[in-house]
């Protein structure tokens, strides 16, 4: 008898993550989560009825390339090849160039988003080329299409995440292997409640997690969720930089590490 499927997941002690494993969940899926957070997520689990057998936890910062990968070669060992490896793990805070200090705070998030995503991928990609099968997934954001004041780190970060799967997928579309791009728009999550300007089409969490899991199964190459962001996206697209500009103006801009 084959096993139910299994799904990898880095940060998923909370937010999007979590939301993306409890959706996986409950369609019959294996989990193998990652966190910084172990006891939260085996807590959370116990909460929502997992049973020990459905579920592995590792502990790694994705930010470690050494800790996350050591992670992803655990549960191949210990589950098997993932069917599904989701890199959600994410950071982010908001940074002003002319503050020398936030050039740590832009060093980290890079390391955090783009890094850590190409670092948890890199022990399956091999692998599942040679299985011929797979879905490798990037959660990137809407915020990577264009540059928003106040957001620079996370924006490059996003920015470099879409090339960046862009490229993987290219790389291993011969293989079979999918890579799946997933561009949330604004998110009800920890990380959304704190920001201090209007979140349009705000999305509760599991509605995110209801329709990714649709996209990634359809294999689709890149979504925007929800849709009406994908509208928005698409019109940042297009917009002449004059009219960018003048759009933004007077913003309120992301919190910074000290706010």
């Amino acid at each position: 008898m084959n096993p139910s499927p299994l799904v990898f997941i880095t940060g998923a002690s909370s937010g999007i993550g979590q939301a993306l494993a409890l959706r996986y969940h409950r369609a019959g899926w294996r989990l193998a989560l990652v966190a910084r957070r172990v006891d939260e997520v085996r807590q959370w689990a116990a909460a929502q009825g997992i049973a020990a057998g459905q579920l592995a936890v590792y502990a790694a910062d994705v930010r470690e390339v050494e800790a996350i990968i050591a992670a992803g070669r655990a549960c191949i060992a210990e589950l098997g090849l993932p069917d599904v490896v989701i890199a959600n793990a994410g950071i982010s805070v908001g940074m002003d160039t002319a503050d020398v200090a936030d050039l740590a705070v832009m060093r980290r998030t890079l390391e955090t988003n783009v890094l850590g995503m190409a670092a948890t991928f890199q022990p399956f990609v091999a692998a599942m080329g040679q299985r011929g099968s797979g879905a490798l997934v990037g959660i990137a954001s809407v915020a990577g299409i264009r540059g928003l004041p106040g957001h620079g780190a996370y924006c490059a970060s996003k920015a470099a995440v879409i090339s960046y799967c862009e490229s993987l997928r290219g790389e291993c579309r011969h293989q079979g292997v999918k890579v799946v791009t997933i561009a949330p728009g604004y998110i009800d999550t920890p990380l959304t409640r704190r920001n201090r300007y209007a979140m349009p089409f705000l999305m509760p969490a599991e509605a995110f997690a209801d329709r990714a899991f649709r996209h990634i199964a359809a294999g689709a190459r890149f979504r925007v969720i929800p849709w009406q962001m994908g509208v928005v996206a698409a019109l940042l697209r297009i917009l002449p930089d004059a009219l960018f500009d003048r759009l933004l103006a007077g913003r309120p801009r992301k919190r910074r590490q000290h706010e």
